[in-house]
């Protein structure tokens, strides 16, 4: 993992979403970012857009100005030059009937989860592979900008050996923004813990289990589980443990979201202001602390450019365009790797089906 996405070329892409799909991680949450880039800054090209709500497509084209809006996936494919990415802003459970549809050769950047389970999730990799396709999922978390720092610090040794990552999210979401997850048999950890799955996995590799517990809640019925703990197994010397709750309806005040490292001679802790008073949000923070010889101890703040939204967007569609043009292998953001996120999102789901050790059972 490195920061090598902020140097990129300029390679067109079309953009598909779901006609009721995810209107926060949707492409034009990307396209703003896109059209709204300082001098200097990477720069993408947008040439069309395909939604099945043609209403929504032209009215994002129109405030955007994107030249095309297509009127059919046929006409998006027929209408794509060779170096294109396909930028699919889809539910899960939408993304193989696409791939199907998608030319052999494609380089496409597919929105997560990788499917609704992991056997979608299987039969999605085998698609690409065997149409030969260049895929990535778009877990763009791990390209927020306060993550590329705190990965750099981690990495140059400031806070010595890692060994305790806590990921605390105790907010209010409005789900109902997403209304194609009313349908879905799992909510918060295959379209929201996943990031932080994700995120921990690039810092720490694979773990070798997960135990996991996730629950509905009583004003959120409709929906599926909607608050997860999470406990990723590192083995006894190195923590890594997820808690969400999106179900804190009682003002900001107490809402936090934030990731904290710990190493063996400091710390450093963000604060995800996107995530609380959604869709609003709140300033980030990041802070950290080292422990200096014969110094008192004193977090200080440092000033980090750039949000997760939408500036970690950035990440996923340039190792894309970076891997498309031949300047690196494969993007690191390849469906190659984020199959082992799914793993855990299955392992998770396994060992809340499974449940805990009960008390009588206990001698």
């Amino acid at each position: 993992m490195n920061n090598r996405f902020w140097v990129l070329q300029n390679t067109p892409f079309v953009t598909f979403q779901a006609g009721k799909g995810i209107s926060c991680f949707n492409n034009p949450s990307l396209v703003k970012l896109l059209r709204t880039f300082p001098p200097n800054s990477p720069a993408f090209e947008v040439i069309g857009i395909y939604d099945l709500n043609k209403a929504k497509a032209k009215k994002t084209a129109l405030r955007f100005s994107i030249p095309t809006v297509y009127e059919s996936v046929a006409q998006m494919i027929k209408s794509a030059p060779s170096d294109v990415v396909f930028d699919l802003a889809l539910p899960g459970n939408a993304i193989i009937e696409m791939l199907q549809q998608l030319p052999d050769n494609a380089t496409v950047l597919m929105q997560k989860p990788i499917g609704e389970n992991y056997t979608q999730a299987i039969r999605i990799l085998q698609l690409t592979r065997e149409k030969n396709m260049l895929a990535g999922v778009n877990f763009q978390l791990r390209y927020a900008p306060f993550i590329v720092a705190a990965r750099d610090m981690i990495q140059k040794g400031t806070i010595g050996d890692l060994c305790d990552i806590e990921i605390n999210v105790n907010v209010y979401t409005p789900w109902h923004l997403w209304d194609f997850l009313y349908k879905a048999p799992r909510v918060e950890i295959p379209y929201h813990s996943i990031h932080y799955i994700d995120v921990v996995r690039t810092f720490l590799g694979n773990p070798s289990g997960i135990y996991a517990k996730t629950v509905k809640h009583p004003q959120m019925q409709e929906l599926a589980t909607v608050r997860s703990n999470i406990i990723m197994d590192y083995g006894d010397m190195v923590r890594a443990n997820i808690l969400t709750n999106h179900c804190h309806q009682f003002g900001i005040d107490n809402q936090q979201s934030y990731i904290k490292f710990e190493g063996t001679k400091g710390a450093i802790k963000i604060k995800m202001g996107t995530l609380m008073n959604y869709p609003a949000g709140v300033p980030d923070l990041f802070e950290y602390i080292v422990i200096e010889n014969g110094k008192p101890l004193k977090w200080k703040s440092a000033e980090i450019e750039g949000s997760w939204f939408p500036h970690a967007f950035i990440g996923p569609m340039a190792e894309m365009m970076k891997a498309k043009e031949g300047t690196i292998a494969q993007p690191d953001n390849s469906v190659e790797d984020g199959i082992h996120t799914m793993a855990c999102v299955e392992a998770a789901y396994i060992s809340d089906a499974e449940g805990a050790i009960k008390i009588n059972s206990v001698s």
